[in-house]
């Protein structure tokens, strides 16, 4: 079983170049993924999407963060604008006499002053750094991915705990459940002699009880909670991609829990059905951040 929280690091250096690529992933009903690429990187986003619909990662919110630098002698193109240059020249000669005062401007000043000089980025070889940041990728999908299941044994040892507190619960039920009716005889009895109801007719004091034990009967429901209660187990011992599963029998716990306190008629049932629905709350919460 694997959480959707997880982070993943890692950092690739060849050729002159060193990018670094980090997963940071959190619960998403779907697999949603977002990227933080530089501008110059954004050729990436296609070949790293496609890279992460072909690993593990089924659901989650991915954001994807790359961060490069480049130190080699060809990373950079120096660029000088004659044009630009020329009309500062020509500038400089129309202001002649009115420079005499001053130190004639060195090459690099005039290249300054004039912004003829520019450094830019040089285009990035796009297959050298493709490959560079899939490297990266695997390496941090996987520190993400064991992540995920570091989280994911912690989280099914949460699951399993409360889901052993709800089963308790439901056993406790069971047995209430066979005395509601005896209970409520001997309630009715007491209030006919109390109201002091001659010649009562005994068939008829069990035919009244009869309804109240058929009207308040939660066998079914509690058989099928328990029949929920084992397959949820089992998805969290044994199953790897469950939480719709897991997110699905919480709902069919929830209704039969909830059946089972519209039926009872008594104040132990009703609060211990009070409880599994807290606890059925707690598990749903868990049960968001599982895959």
């Amino acid at each position: 079983m694997q959480s959707m929280t997880g982070y993943g690091r890692c950092r690739v250096c060849a050729d002159g170049r060193e990018l670094t690529l980090e997963l940071k992933a959190v619960n998403h009903r779907f697999l949603d993924i977002t990227f933080r690429l530089p501008k110059n990187l954004a050729f990436l986003e296609d070949s790293l999407r496609t890279r992460i619909n072909q690993s593990n990662l089924r659901r989650g919110h991915v954001d994807v963060f790359v961060t490069y630098q480049n130190t080699r002698t060809d990373a950079r193109v120096v660029n000088i604008d004659a044009g630009l240059l020329e009309a500062f020249n020509a500038a400089m000669k129309t202001v002649h006499k009115s420079l005499d005062d001053f130190r004639r401007a060195s090459a690099a000043e005039v290249l300054t002053l004039s912004g003829a000089l520019s450094v830019a980025q040089a285009d990035e070889d796009t297959e050298a750094v493709t490959v560079l940041a899939q490297q990266a990728f695997d390496g941090a999908v996987e520190a993400l991915i064991a992540m995920r299941d570091r989280e994911g044994a912690h989280l099914a040892e949460d699951l399993l705990s409360n889901l052993k507190e709800l089963a308790s619960l439901r056993e406790k039920i069971a047995e209430r459940a066979p005395s509601v009716p005896e209970e409520y005889r001997t309630r009715l009895t007491a209030r006919l002699e109390e109201w002091q109801v001659n010649a009562v007719d005994p068939q008829r004091v069990a035919q009244e009880v009869a309804i109240m034990a058929d009207r308040c009967a939660i066998d079914e429901e509690l058989s099928r909670l328990e029949g929920h209660i084992v397959q949820f187990t089992d998805s969290v011992q044994n199953g790897t991609e469950v939480g719709r599963k897991l997110d699905f029998l919480l709902q069919e716990m929830n209704r039969e829990v909830n059946t089972t306190g519209s039926k009872a008629s008594d104040a132990l049932i009703t609060q211990a059905v009070v409880d599994a629905k807290c606890i059925i709350e707690k598990l749903r919460e868990q049960v968001q951040n599982a895959v």
